[in-house]
Parts: structure tokens; C-alpha cells; sequence
């Protein structure tokens, strides 16, 4: 029992933080390296976790986490996230907030502003922004994506291209090294490319747990971001490029 616990917060860990090193969790549960050694050798025969130097991280695959499991990670994060981009955002904006669960928590920060227009694919975000009376909501049409209540395809790339919105805030299901932003499907990442096009500046809302992960679709490059903001400093590659690119990066004080 103890095993499958200590197993299970393992992988828990993995799946906010990305990855898991040995000598944290060995210090963690107060057991050995080679215990938890084992432990990862288990996890990784059974194909939840891929073993690197040190420790172990999320395998690459070519589906996302279920939306309320992703829901569950890090929501102390997001919200501060939340906090800081809807901190940028004036009242009498417009604004597009796109697919995820950390643009649902800028929208949540969102409610009490005044005098904003809301163009959204997500169903979600529409759906806590109809708190406020002050909001103009349009949500795109599309196709419906049940997982995530998403909206995307073809009719949600039209809608968008009527639009040139003052700020454009996006998501992302992982963000590399090289600073490209990747997601698990291409339509949403239509989506996003298109509403980049057409937004006066651009901001990405992700959390930490998005630097360890992997996607295999391209939406854009941290180049073209106007602003990212996160919950905590990005590694060092990303940070270098960020400076190189004069993208802004914005994270909780005490986090640096």
C-alpha cells in the first residue's frame, strides 16, 4: 500500500511540475535512492513516466492530460497568472481568450472589469464572463470539442479574421527550449496563429509545468509574443532568448 501511494504521489508530482528529480523525492517520502529508483522503473514500464539523468518526466505523447485532471494542477498557480495578466488589461479593452485552463482563470480575474469586449472559442471562458454585466461576450462558432469545450475549425478561423482585438491572450500545452509553444492539435493551433494575426499585443498565460512537457504542433514562437507571463522563472534557454527577443517575462517576485 505504502508503495502504491508513495507511486502515486510520484506520478501526481510529474504531471504539475513536469518532471521529477531522485534526490527530492527520496528526501520527500524519507526513503532511499534506490527505493525511489525503483519506484521510477516501475512507472516507467508501465509507460506513465520516461526516465532522464536524475530523475524522471511526462513521456511525449500525442494527446494532452484530460481537461479536469488538468483543471486539478496547479489551480494556486494559474490564479496568480490570472491576477497578473488581467492586472494588464484596462477597462473599455478588447480582448480574445482562448482554449485552457489558465486563460479561464484570467477570465475568472476578469469578471469585475468594466466596459470589455470578449471574443472567445471557449465555452468555458463565455460561460464566466456571462458574470458580467459589463462585458460584450462573442463566442466564435466551430466545432464543438468535447473534451475542453473548445471551439475549432474552419468557421471559428472566419469569425476571428473580422476582428483586431487590443489584446489577444493564449495558452499553450507546452513551450520548449528553442521558446516555440506547442499544442496537441492543429486546428486549435489555427486558431491561435490566426488571432495572433490579428491582435495589437499578445500575451501568453502558462504555468511552470509547461516548460517540462512536449506537444508535437507548432503554434508560434516566444518571438512573437508580446508578453508571457508564468508562475515561476523559466529555464535559463528561455529566459536568454526572452532577452534576445525583448519578449517581456512576468512572474511572482518571490518565484524569481
Amino acid at each position: 500500500m505504502a508503495q502504491n501511494f508513495r507511486q502515486g504521489e510520484i506520478l501526481r508530482r510529474a504531471r504539475e511540475q513536469g518532471k521529477v528529480v531522485v534526490e527530492d523525492l527520496a528526501a520527500h517520502f524519507g526513503v532511499t535512492l534506490q527505493t525511489i529508483r525503483r519506484d521510477l522503473t516501475e512507472l516507467c514500464e508501465q509507460g506513465v513516466l520516461t526516465r532522464v539523468y536524475g530523475g524522471a518526466i511526462l513521456p511525449s505523447g500525442v494527446a494532452n492530460i484530460g481537461y479536469e485532471e488538468r483543471r486539478t494542477l496547479n489551480p494556486g498557480g494559474k490564479d496568480v497568472i490570472g491576477q497578473m495578466v488581467a492586472a494588464a488589461i484596462p477597462d473599455e479593452a478588447s480582448v480574445f481568450l482562448g482554449i485552457g485552463t489558465t486563460t479561464e482563470a484570467v477570465a475568472r480575474a476578469l469578471v469585475e472589469r468594466r466596459n470589455l469586449m470578449v471574443v472567445t472559442n471557449n465555452l468555458n471562458v463565455a460561460n464566466i464572463m456571462a458574470a458580467n454585466p459589463g462585458a460584450e461576450v462573442i463566442v466564435s462558432g466551430g466545432l464543438l470539442r468535447r473534451a475542453d469545450a473548445g471551439l475549432v475549425g474552419d468557421m471559428t478561423l472566419e469569425l476571428l479574421r473580422n476582428f483586431k482585438v487590443d489584446f489577444a491572450v493564449l495558452g499553450t500545452s507546452a513551450l520548449d527550449e528553442e521558446g516555440d509553444l506547442l499544442d496537441f492539435d492543429f486546428r486549435e493551433a489555427r486558431v491561435n496563429q490566426a488571432i495572433l494575426r490579428q491582435a495589437r499585443q499578445t500575451f501568453l498565460a502558462a504555468d511552470h509545468s509547461k516548460f517540462a512537457r512536449k506537444a508535437p504542433v507548432r503554434i508560434a514562437s516566444l518571438s512573437e509574443i508580446d508578453r508571457f507571463f508564468t508562475d515561476r522563472a523559466p529555464p535559463a534557454p528561455v529566459m536568454a532568448l526572452c532577452r534576445e527577443w525583448e519578449t517581456t517575462v512576468e512572474f511572482p517576485a518571490e518565484c524569481g
